[in-house]
C-alpha cells in the first residue's frame, strides 16, 4: 500500500515541469533542423531512432574501478573508427566535478572520446533556471563549486566557507574551530538572496547550521529575525539520491540524505515544510527532458536524419534511475511535442540493486511495505519502481536494446 505523505500537495509536484518549457522545445526543434542538413554518417547501418541514457556509478564504474561488462558493452556500441553507432549520453547524479573533467575521466576509463556535452551532471539542467541567475546565492557542496555554479549561469556566489569567515560565531560544533574571541558584528555583508545546493558538503554540521541560519534570517545571518519569514528564500537543489554505490559492500549516504537532514531541521524549528524552487537530477522530469534534447543534438551532428523515438535509460538505482525513467515514460504518453515516444527503464545488478543479495537498506522490488527512498516532493508510486527490464549488467542491457531495435549484435 502506498504510503500517505504529510507533505502538502503543492510541495509534492514536480517543480521542474514549469521551468523553461520553451527552451526545451527550441532545443529539440533546432536539433531536428540540423538533422535535415543530412550530414554524411559514413556507415551502412540505417540511422538510429533510439538513444541510450547511461548512469555512471554502479553501471560503468564502482568507485574508480571500471566494471568489465561496461567495457564489453562499448565494444558493441563503437564502429571501427571508434565512433558511437548510436546517440549516448551519460546521466549521473554526481555533481562534485566539472562537465569537462567528467568527460575526460570517462574517456580515459572507457577508451574512446567522450565529449563534455554528452555528460549530464545532476545540476546541469539548472542552466534553465535563468530567473535565479542574478540572485546572490549561498552555494553548498564540494569540488569545483564556483566553477560549476558559474557554468550554470549563476553570477553572484558566496560559499559556506566564505559565509563562515564573515560570521565565525555561527559555526560552533567543532571546538577547535570556534573563534577564540568574539569578533565585531558585520554590517557590510550583502544579504543572501537564495540557496544553491549542488551536492553533499564535507562538513555537514557547518553547512546545515549556516544554511538554516540564512533561511531563518531571510538572508541576513548576522542579525537574525524574531520570526522566521515564510515563504523563505528560494532553494535550488540537485541530486536527491539517498544512497549511492562505491567500493564498499553497502551503499553510502548521498546528497538526498543531507537534504533529508536539512528538511527535518527546518521543519522542527519552524513547524513548516522546506520548499524547493527547483529540483534537478534523476528522477526529475526536467533531467530527462534535458537528456532528450542532448541526444537529438548529438544525432544531428552525426547526420542521423531519423528522429529519436525510443529512449533507453540504464541504471542501478530503482529510486532514481527506474522511477525517473518510468515517470518520464508516462509523461511522454501525454505529450504531442518532441520526438521521443517511449522511455524504457533498464535496471542492472552491478550497483545499488542486487537481487541475489539485496542490501537491507535497499528494496529489492517494488512491493508492499518497501521503504520509500525517494525525495518527498516526488511522491511515492510503487508501480514506478518496477523496471521494464532487469538484466545482469550493461553488456546485457546493450544486447537487449540492439535486439529490440533490430540492430546487428
Amino acid at each position: 500500500m502506498a504510503r500517505t505523505s504529510s507533505t502538502p500537495p503543492t510541495l509534492r509536484r514536480d517543480y521542474n515541469s514549469r521551468v523553461a518549457p520553451g527552451l526545451w522545445r527550441r532545443a529539440v526543434g533546432t536539433a531536428a533542423w540540423l538533422r535535415g542538413r543530412r550530414f554524411a554518417s559514413g556507415g551502412t547501418q540505417s540511422p538510429p531512432t533510439f538513444g541510450l541514457l547511461l548512469d555512471i556509478d554502479g553501471v560503468l564504474v564502482r568507485g574508480h574501478q571500471v566494471i568489465p561488462a561496461a567495457q564489453e558493452a562499448f565494444r558493441r556500441l563503437l564502429d571501427p573508427q571508434g565512433q558511437l553507432r548510436v546517440p549516448v549520453v551519460f546521466v549521473t547524479n554526481a555533481g562534485n566535478i566539472s562537465q569537462c573533467s567528467k568527460a575526460e575521466e570517462l574517456s580515459a576509463q572507457l577508451g574512446f572520446q567522450v565529449e563534455p556535452d554528452q555528460v549530464i551532471l545532476s545540476h546541469s539542467p539548472m542552466k534553465l533556471f535563468s530567473q535565479h541567475h542574478d540572485r546572490r546565492m549561498l552555494v553548498s557542496g564540494q569540488g569545483p563549486l564556483l566553477e560549476n555554479a558559474r557554468a550554470l549561469g549563476f553570477k553572484h556566489l558566496v560559499t559556506v566557507d566564505e559565509l563562515r569567515a564573515a560570521f565565525p560565531v555561527l559555526d560552533m560544533v567543532d571546538l577547535q574551530r570556534r573563534p577564540k574571541t568574539t569578533p565585531l558584528p558585520r554590517s557590510d555583508f550583502p544579504a543572501i538572496e537564495g540557496v544553491l545546493l549542488l551536492g553533499e558538503p564535507v562538513r555537514w554540521e557547518t553547512s546545515l547550521q549556516l544554511i538554516t541560519d540564512v533561511l531563518l534570517s531571510d538572508g541576513n545571518p548576522g542579525t537574525g529575525l524574531a520570526t522566521a519569514p515564510y515563504p523563505h528564500l528560494p532553494v535550488l537543489a540537485s541530486n536527491t539520491d539517498l544512497l549511492w554505490m562505491a567500493e564498499a559492500k553497502m551503499p553510502r549516504f548521498g546528497h538526498g540524505t543531507f537534504l533529508l537532514c536539512l528538511e527535518a531541521i527546518y521543519r522542527k524549528l519552524t513547524g513548516r515544510e522546506l520548499c524547493y524552487s527547483g529540483l534537478t537530477g534523476k528522477p526529475s522530469l526536467l533531467t530527462y527532458r534535458y537528456a532528450e534534447g542532448l541526444l537529438a543534438r548529438q544525432a544531428a551532428r552525426r547526420g542521423w536524419a531519423a528522429p529519436i523515438r525510443s529512449l533507453y535509460p540504464v541504471g542501478d538505482n530503482p529510486m532514481s534511475d527506474v522511477y525517473g525513467a518510468n515517470l518520464f515514460h508516462q509523461h511522454l504518453q501525454t505529450q504531442q511535442e518532441g520526438a521521443a515516444r517511449s522511455c524504457a527503464s533498464i535496471l542492472v545488478c552491478t550497483g545499488v540493486y542486487g537481487p541475489q543479495a539485496p542490501s537491507p537498506t535497499v528494496p529489492a522490488l517494488a512491493s508492499e511495505g518497501s521503504p520509500f527512498h525517494g525525495h518527498r516532493d516526488f511522491g511515492f508510486r510503487p508501480e514506478l519502481l518496477q523496471a521494464a527490464h532487469v538484466v545482469s549488467d550493461l553488456h546485457e542491457a546493450v544486447q537487449l536494446v540492439l535486439r529490440k531495435e533490430g540492430w546487428a549484435l
